[in-house]
């Protein structure tokens, strides 16, 4: 267990032992597009506590968005290229506008259902709990949470050529919650993330022995 956890310390005192612990994190204001966030000061969430303290703030690796950024590309560049092909030489231009029109407005519904797919698809971490949402579409998200306490096992997983070079992968959090699996998918630096919540597991079960109360 890390020595900046031993002795019993108010909340303030914790958090900020605890960015001096993980100082190879990125802990600098919040990045509405970043994909890792350790100890973020202005972020807020529905659910959050008054006393609460995110401690980290997770989404897929930026890496993941590639494969759909590209089909978008390609999806915006088709109505440049299709009026040149001899298919499209018989349909009418009051026809041709129509298409590209519809297809421009596929394009963009692809392109915005996968970016918001990405950047609402997130995982908290705070020195109460983990939080889990998971976001369908505007109108329907699910979030699940479990207590830190409830933690059983924390294990992650990297395999593959991309996932080592840019260092991300998955990290599976068993609880005994009524969510029993958490999964963090694809999210960066796996083995870091694994270990500040195994800290903050035994930090719980501490305060637990020492009868502190948060």
């Amino acid at each position: 267990m890390p020595d900046v956890f031993k002795a019993p310390k108010d909340k303030e005192e914790t958090h900020h032992l605890r960015k001096v612990l993980y100082k190879d994190l990125p802990s600098s204001g919040f990045n509405p597009l970043g994909s890792i966030m350790f100890c973020p000061e202005n972020l807020k969430f529905e659910t959050m506590d008054s006393n609460e303290k995110v401690v980290l703030f997770l989404r897929k690796h930026w890496i993941t968005n590639i494969p759909w950024i590209l089909m978008s590309i390609i999806m915006f560049l088709v109505p440049v290229f299709a009026p040149s092909l001899s298919i499209f030489d018989s349909i009418p231009d009051n026809f041709m506008f129509i298409f590209i029109l519809i297809w421009c407005l596929i394009s963009t519904a692809y392109f915005l259902e996968s970016f918001l797919t990405w950047f609402f698809n997130v995982y908290i971490v705070t020195d109460e709990r983990i939080i889990d949402i998971d976001f369908y579409n505007l109108i329907y998200k699910e979030v699940s949470d479990a207590n830190i306490d409830k933690i059983q096992d924390v294990t992650y997983k990297m395999g593959g050529v991309i996932r080592t070079l840019f260092n991300y992968g998955d990290v599976m959090v068993q609880t005994a919650s009524e969510v029993p699996n958490f999964e963090f998918l694809a999210v960066p630096k796996p083995d870091k993330v694994a270990k500040v919540l195994q800290d903050l597991r035994i930090e719980e079960q501490q305060e637990a022995i020492e009868g502190r109360v948060r």
